[in-house]
């Protein structure tokens, strides 16, 4: 009995040791490890390192006790990290980096992430492929003579890949040791059919043909379909196909965000707002560049409060505040975040509690008539021939100097071999110069949708 106490209490603690090598990636998480122990105190380890523990909970005390010791507040974070990234806490390393611990190796959390992303990529096809089955299906026996389909996802898939990651953890709640990407993968491709729906209008349209035989010109109606494709978004998948308590959405979500800061993908994009809305800017225009750009900052008091989805711009509103700046500065419609935010909404771009999904850019952009292409952190000299062209370029910027999570920015020309930028979060650091270094060093490592730079104009 001794001997079989010993070997389970050094099993566990040996873990425990192996997890406190990890410390070194919890340096990453810098100032955010205070922010980041809110979903911690929850409890629940769905798919944590604290299944480690729980498999052993006769022992739980002196590990607990021995894990603060090592870690302090950074084990709070690594509890918070969805197994699945890291390819599950029952080993130390992974096969793509045998050397390093999992949380210290950048290589093995990437590959991870890849094969998650090319998963859920093939996944939201098939759900597409399907929704559009189910369109042709209704037309058929709607009675119109024509149909047209609206697919806002053509192009691109839109959805939160940390929350999806997290929702699922928190469905397998104490079955931490089912978490696989096979098993999401089954979950979600049972469900697939629940990823889109589809809404559907009705429409006469009057057609004239002449007949050259009578000379008459005959009018008929034609009834025609219109349909739209909606992705169901990842609330409701957590609500309807994982059924989440609200404790679980609650930690999920704080999980997702956590992963978020650690990734440094910026799928997050919360900006520091108390709730306290700056006094009106009134009207701001920067004239110091080839472009005369429109301000709007998502804190002034005119808009800081506003809903953004069951959001306040204020809050998460960068994205539709940036597209703000540029579509008023671009075209002739001054058109402010309040409505941006709306079509944002409407159209499927808001991300429940993460700001928005990066196709917003892209989108908006052609929604309002303005050329857009994206371009990646290996191709700065076409952002700086962009700006010097007189165009704008939006940046999606992970941890840095502008943000702790993720945050759109608008970069609108340069001046002394510096970057002049539209910052919707700050007046202040729109007032600065910045070295290029700084913005293709902080800029999003994992942006979708052709980004993390979207050169508009």
């Amino acid at each position: 009995m001794h001997q079989e106490q010993k070997n389970g209490l050094d099993t566990t603690i040996e873990a425990g040791m192996t997890a406190a090598h990890t410390i070194q990636a919890a340096v990453k998480i810098g100032k955010s490890i205070s922010a980041t122990t809110k979903g911690a105190a929850v409890g629940g380890p769905l798919g944590m390192v604290a299944g480690t523990i729980l498999a052993n909970s006769r022992h739980i005390g002196k590990i607990i006790a021995g894990i603060i010791t090592l870690l302090m507040l950074p084990v709070l974070f690594i509890l918070m990290l969805p197994g699945l990234v890291f390819g599950g806490f029952s080993s130390a390393a992974s096969s793509a980096d045998p050397n390093s611990p999992i949380l210290n190796s950048e290589t093995a959390v990437a590959e991870n992430m890849n094969n998650i992303t090319f998963s859920l990529n093939a996944i939201f096809t098939e759900a597409l492929e399907d929704v559009i089955a189910r369109i042709n299906a209704d037309f058929v026996v709607s009675g119109a003579d024509h149909m047209e389909i609206n697919n806002p996802y053509a192009s691109e898939a839109v959805y939160n890949i940390n929350l999806f990651i997290s929702y699922y953890c928190a469905a397998k709640d104490t079955d931490f040791a089912s978490i696989s990407l096979t098993d999401m993968e089954h979950m979600l491709r049972q469900n697939k059919s629940h990823l889109y729906s589809f809404n559907r209008t009705r429409e006469e349209h009057e057609s004239s043909d002449f007949d050259p035989d009578t000379g008459e010109t005959i009018t008929t109606i034609e009834i025609w379909m219109i349909y739209t494709i909606v992705y169901n978004g990842e609330s409701y998948f957590a609500d309807t196909i994982f059924q989440l308590s609200d404790k679980q959405k609650e930690l999920a979500n704080n999980y997702a965000q956590n992963l978020s800061l650690f990734m440094g993908d910026g799928m997050l994009q919360y900006t520091e707002w108390t709730g306290n809305s700056l006094p009106s800017y009134g009207d701001i225009s920067f004239s110091d560049g080839v472009t005369s750009v429109v301000y709007f900052n998502q804190m002034d008091e005119r808009y800081a409060n506003k809903a953004y989805g069951t959001d306040s711009i204020g809050g998460y509103g960068c994205g539709p505040t940036s597209m703000a700046i540029v579509v008023s500065s671009l075209t002739k419609n001054v058109v402010d975040p309040i409505q941006m935010a709306e079509w944002s909404y409407k159209n499927g771009y808001w991300c429940a509690g993460s700001g928005s999904y990066h196709s917003l850019i892209p989108a908006a952009a052609k929604a309002w008539g303005l050329p857009v292409s994206g371009c990646t952190v290996s191709e700065p000299q076409r952002i700086l021939d962009a700006l010097a062209d007189g165009k704008l370029v939006v940046a999606l910027m992970a941890k840095g100097h502008f943000t702790n999570g993720g945050h759109f920015i608008v970069l609108r020309g340069v001046k002394d071999g510096k970057i002049m930028v539209a910052d919707p979060g700050s007046y202040q650091r729109s007032e600065k110069l910045w070295d290029f270094s700084i913005i293709l060093n902080e800029a999003s490592r994992r942006a979708g949708a052709g980004g993390p730079f979207w050169i508009i104009g």
